[in-house]
């Protein structure tokens, strides 16, 4: 049994390769990858759900927007609390929450009652997310995390693209509903090794939470959710019109308070920290395009092209392939060469390929254009989530590591919730438009463009911010206790 509590002198910590240090890896990488199970997997059902409930795509997209809409507004939230109640214990916590919520998913009677399982599944989400890689950070030695991290980024990736594969074959099996049980055998894993091996961590001087923050900002992302699902579709309807005020108000009352209240979820050093700053307005931009192409990527193989959810489950098997293989590799080299020319290639490559998914028609080649466009996409990620994720992380001081990691998080799910929440009502993506060929497709290559033209901006502004950070800024990928010298 792991000691309940640890603290670890700087910059004293486990070593990666030792058995400790392997056994918090694959705890941290489970805990992780369960959250991308369900995420990448309700994708490929979707249809299957529609079908089953007669849903429209709104509702659709709610079981989607949903989950990361509770993990988006309670991430700051539940990393603060990590830091302050111990990241080991929120944690289990949220690993807990998060499967009894996935056995609610398999049960639920109707959409409605999906998507709020879906909500709770969000809750446990947002729990694990922050405090498995605040766990690293805080534990493992400084010169082991560039490997640690990027091999937690790269198998929590591999686990969500590798998930539509396994639900898409459960489907073939039965009904939709067994795609929510994948998680319980790998939560249990979790929580044995988590329990067993992992050391608790904390910050003793985090001061009182933020609950009036966190509330606000729950407020401000689910009216923008409504908002922008429903305008499209009818711009006067009332409660969609209602929502945006709501939407604004809170987010202006969010911003009043964090400057007013002691203890702010969204603390201003890091708010002023300009890399931290870039590589949230990157991650927004990234995971955004890449949450609503994956969306509507998996349905046009589906309804377009009429792969089965297996098949198409299986065309996303080269990003697991490619990330499984670089990823490691991708964080040390960031570390020797600096973060800029990653973040630059690699949301580039990923924009090459959204273009060439612009080939995806009645008759798309499995191996002629589905598979060499998710290697590029591959290729893609690899580069750049772990440059990513390290620079998002190293920005901060230690003490601050499950807020920093947070705050990314929350902007990464964010970004994916706005995005999957606005573009297919934009394009005409509304009703039953998801069961018909001629219906989708229109919609489908124009969130291609835009996805595209996004990836590319994000890497010109990675390229414009990052590109005098040379082989001297080491520190920052091999986070470094203290700040970037440019937060100073």
């Amino acid at each position: 049994m792991a000691d309940t509590e640890v603290t670890l002198p700087r910059p004293v910590g486990v070593p990666v390769r030792s058995p400790q240090g392997r056994r918090i890896l694959v705890a941290t990488v489970l805990g992780a990858s369960i959250a991308g199970i369900d995420t990448s997997v309700v994708t490929v059902t979707l249809p299957d759900i529609g079908r089953d409930f007669g849903a429209s795509f709104a509702s659709l997209q709610w079981t989607v927007t949903g989950y990361t809409l509770s993990l988006a507004s309670l991430i700051l939230l539940a990393g603060g609390l990590g830091d302050r109640y111990g990241r080991r214990r929120i944690f289990l916590v949220g690993v807990t929450v998060f499967t009894l919520a996935s056995v609610l998913c398999a049960i639920v009677p109707d959409v409605g009652s999906l998507v709020g399982a879906r909500i709770l599944q969000g809750i446990g989400g947002a729990f694990m997310a922050p405090a498995s890689m605040a766990i690293l950070q805080s534990t493992i030695t400084p010169d082991d995390r560039p490997r640690a991290i990027g091999t937690w980024s790269g198998f929590a990736g591999i686990a969500g693209v590798l998930a539509p594969f396994v639900g898409g074959w459960l489907l073939s099996l039965g009904s939709w509903r067994w795609i929510f049980l994948i998680n319980v055998p790998v939560a249990v894993i979790v929580l044995l090794v988590t329990v067993r091996h992992v050391p608790e961590t904390r910050d003793g001087r985090t001061s009182r939470m933020d609950w009036g923050g966190s509330a606000l900002a729950v407020v401000a992302l689910a009216a923008a959710s409504y908002a922008l699902t429903g305008l499209p579709v009818n711009p006067r309807d009332p409660w969609a019109v209602t929502s945006v005020g709501v939407a604004i108000a809170a987010a202006l009352g969010f911003v009043w308070w964090e400057r007013r209240t002691a203890s702010p979820m969204l603390p201003a050093l890091l708010m002023k920290c300009r890399p931290f700053v870039t590589i949230n307005v990157i991650t927004f931009i990234v995971y955004g395009a890449f949450g609503v192409f994956s969306l509507i990527f998996t349905i046009a193989l589906e309804t377009v092209s009429g792969y089965s959810p297996t098949k198409a489950g299986s065309a996303l098997l080269p990003i697991t392939v490619i990330s499984l293989l670089l990823a490691p590799s991708s964080g040390k080299l960031a570390a020797r060469i600096g973060p800029g020319l990653q973040l630059a290639v690699g949301p580039a490559l990923c924009g090459v390929a959204a273009l060439m998914a612009l080939q995806v028609n009645p008759d798309t080649s499995y191996w002629g254009v589905v598979i060499p466009l998710e290697c590029v996409f591959g290729l893609g990620i690899a580069a750049m989530v772990a440059p990513l994720t390290a620079v998002a992380l190293s920005s901060a001081p230690d003490e601050r590591a499950g807020v920093a990691s947070a705050v990314n998080n929350a902007v990464a799910r964010g970004g994916g919730l706005l995005w999957i929440a606005a573009l297919p009502p934009i394009v005409g993506l509304t009703g039953s438009s998801y069961t018909r060929s001629e219906a989708f497709l229109p919609g489908y290559r124009l969130i291609c463009v835009i996805c595209a033209v996004a990836f590319v901006v994000s890497g010109t502004i990675a390229a414009a911010v990052f590109r005098s950070h040379a082989p001297c800024d080491r520190r920052v990928l091999l986070a470094h206790p203290m700040p970037h010298p440019l937060c100073r």
